[in-house]
């Protein structure tokens, strides 16, 4: 097996608040493949970085009368403490905020302009007369021009959940003054990408570099249209680089936040004695990035543009995973599921929550969901009920004789766990750990039956078959480590726990192909204690906030004031009998799939599930207000027994339940926490 320069990243986290358990999915996905890379050989590296520009945290820093630069180089430092926590080691942890970073953006920007990618162009942007600056999206509040919920941002609706301009914000305020905000003109700069659409619709669709419901989504969503001019630049005063040759401008943090990739690269490389192309500009080098679904569009588009026209290696695979629920339901600090990973970690063993993740990862956007009583019942049965067990049945036995100078007869157990081996890599290979962690536990249960069939801790009563009582350890043991080399990228302080058991420190994925013989095993140290759900409640106990009325809680708060509009819009229909009504099977489903229809504006194809096997395809007309992406995951309600519609796109097998009078005001209904898919509508 040759071996692979591989450069992996994780998306950087936002310097303006702390590590949660949902910003853990992904960093725990990532350690997870770069340890596996590393065991097998491969000279990997893992660089991030805190993203550190923008108006959030200028935000923040006005909030806390203190500079930008106290703020990210605070937070930087709790990162690093909570990443560290999590077992997740990093080769090279840098800021965006850097001068690597800054020239780097240089480089790029240099490359932009050389070869005419950047506009001028004015654009309107709402103004604050009394702070006397133009106003970033996050300096604006007001009603969301959509759902009409009061204190909104400037962007994006926290009720609603659609984004928008800020000059479409209803009677609009300024955070820094409080003033009514006057709309004036500003010179912004954008960057081109639509000359480089044959390029990426080239590479978004072929040669493997994004999942395949990935790349059916930029097919339907974005590339069958012109791709729009992206404004890159914001006017001062901005908490950024400034713009070299527009000084009155800033790069907007979108711009320097990937750059930061290769700028920890270059940190890493000073540090090292190595040259930071080798591993940008070298086309044996793998770029592999991990990131969650909602930043798809700057990864899989403008990224692979830039890099493109700055002659810098592009990415061999955007892994692109969902998002986490907690109970299946968003997390919430009310409720307290909105765990920081500092307060994780006061209660609970940082394994249990990267075996769960693991045990629960594959290779789809798929939502992750963290049910309590799951996570406790899962970590109890499989690591300590099957893997720590293991030695702490044997490894006693044999402390003052150690290992069999041979190994035994096992009746194939260990061959059969070594075969695996191969599955097991190419499921951490592509990113499927819940079937490596499934594998790796069917494995489990059989040494575990080997254990208990023959009962060492009767052999042990027996003087006469001492020779009997260590065969059976050694087999027992072997398998043990066999089972933490292959859970080493999952469980990382586990394997060293096993190799110093052992006396032989787990270094390589082969090490599970060759038992250890005739050698001495140290005295047992207790590994992990069973969770008990007594810590649990005292973890969301602790995680609970008072609910405010700004909360993400979607209940709560004052009673709205309901108007009559929307019934006049469409008044009722003629009533109808209960035995009408049962006409209609309605059915919770599960959204398996989704992507925009080619040629139609307000198409979705759906692929969902009501349980099992039983899946259907249906075309939504809810294009115009879902992101396909945000679909994935999610239930729904949809009418199960409607008779297949034949369309030009395809055959329609079904509907979703949705309200609203069109267009954007498209609201698809949901089920509350608990339903499952196939549950019948009364």
């Amino acid at each position: 097996m040759s071996v692979r320069r591989i450069l992996v990243t994780s998306a950087l986290p936002y310097a303006n608040g702390h590590i949660h358990i949902g910003h853990l999915v992904e960093y725990i996905q990532t350690d997870i493949w770069v340890r596996f890379q590393k065991l097998r050989g491969h000279n990997c590296r893992f660089f991030c970085a805190d993203d550190t520009h923008g108006t959030a945290i200028t935000n923040r820093a006005r909030l806390e009368n203190r500079s930008e630069e106290a703020v990210i180089a605070d937070m930087r430092e709790a990162h690093i403490q909570d990443f560290a926590g999590f077992q997740i080691n990093f080769d090279n942890y840098g800021s965006t905020n850097s001068e690597q970073n800054r020239e780097t953006c240089h480089d790029v920007w240099h490359a932009l302009r050389s070869k005419g990618f950047v506009v001028e162009r004015e654009v309107t942007q709402l103004y604050d007369p009394e702070a006397k600056q133009f106003l970033a999206d996050r300096f604006v509040k007001g009603t969301c021009p959509k759902c009409k919920s009061p204190n909104q941002y400037g962007d994006s609706c926290d009720k609603c959940g659609s984004t928008y301009s800020a000059t479409e914000v209803i009677d609009p305020v300024s955070t820094l003054s409080g003033a009514k905000p006057e709309i004036r003109s500003a010179s912004h700069l954008f960057v081109q990408i639509e000359r480089l659409h044959e390029f990426l619709e080239d590479w978004t669709q072929n040669g493997n570099h994004l999942q395949t419901e990935v790349a059916n989504y930029l097919k339907g969503h974005f590339l069958g249209e012109p791709l729009r001019d992206w404004d890159i630049s914001r006017p001062k005063p901005y908490f950024g680089f400034e713009i070299p040759d527009s000084p009155a401008n800033c790069w907007y943090v979108w711009f320097d936040a990937p750059i930061g990739y290769i700028a920890s690269t270059r940190e890493w490389c000073a540090r090292n004695g190595e040259d930071w192309t080798d591993w940008w500009r070298n086309p044996e080098s793998e770029v592999h990035h991990f990131i969650g679904k909602d930043i798809t569009y700057f990864h899989t588009l403008f990224w692979p543009a830039m890099l493109k026209v700055a002659e810098l290696n592009l990415p061999t695979k955007v892994h692109i995973h969902g998002f986490l629920n907690v109970g299946n339901e968003k997390m919430s600090k009310t409720k307290g599921t909105f765990i920081r990973a500092c307060d994780y970690l006061k209660f609970l063993d940082p394994a249990a929550l990267r075996y769960y993740f693991a045990s629960k990862q594959g290779p789809r956007l798929d939502d992750l969901d963290l049910n309590f009583d799951e996570f406790v019942a899962k970590v109890n049965s499989d690591l300590v009920g099957k893997f720590v067990n293991l030695p702490s049945r044997t490894a006693r036995f044999i402390e003052q004789v150690g290992l069999s100078a041979t190994y035994p007869d096992d009746g194939g157990l260990f061959a059969q766990a070594a075969k695996d081996g191969a599955s097991i890599a190419e499921f951490y290979e592509n990113c499927d750990y819940s079937n490596a962690m499934r594998l790796i536990m069917e494995n489990a249960d059989r040494a575990n039956k080997f254990v208990e069939d023959h009962a060492p801790w009767s052999l042990k009563k027996d003087p006469t078959k001492a020779g009997e009582l260590q065969d059976v350890c050694t087999i027992a043991l072997n398998l043990f480590r066999q089972l933490a080399t292959y859970l080493a990228p999952v469980l990382p302080k586990l394997a060293e726990q096993a190799g110093r058991l052992l006396n032989q420190p787990i270094l390589h994925w082969d090490d599970a192909q060759t038992p250890l013989v005739g050698r001495p095993v140290n005295k047992f140290e207790h590994l992990m204690q069973r969770v008990d759900p007594k810590q649990i409640a005292a973890l969301v106990e602790a995680s609970k906030e008072a609910a405010t009325p700004s909360s993400d809680d979607s209940t709560g708060g004052a009673m709205q004031a309901d108007g009559p509009e929307a019934l006049q819009a469409e008044p009722l229909v003629a009533e109808c009998s209960i035995d009408d009504f049962a006409k209609v099977d309605l059915r919770v489903a599960r959204v398996l799939a989704a992507e925009g229809v080619e040629k139609s504006d307000k198409l979705v194809k759906l692929t969902v599930t009501l349980g099992g096997d039983s899946q259907r395809t249906i075309f939504a007309g809810i294009k115009t207000a879902y992101d396909p992406a945000t679909l994935v995951g999610r239930l729904v309600i949809v009418v199960a027994n409607l008779a297949p519609r034949k369309m030009r796109f395809g055959t329609s097998e079904g509907m979703v339940v949705a309200a609203g009078p069109g267009e954007k005001d498209i609201f698809v209904l949901s089920p509350d926490s608990g339903a499952v898919p196939g549950q019948r509508v009364h």
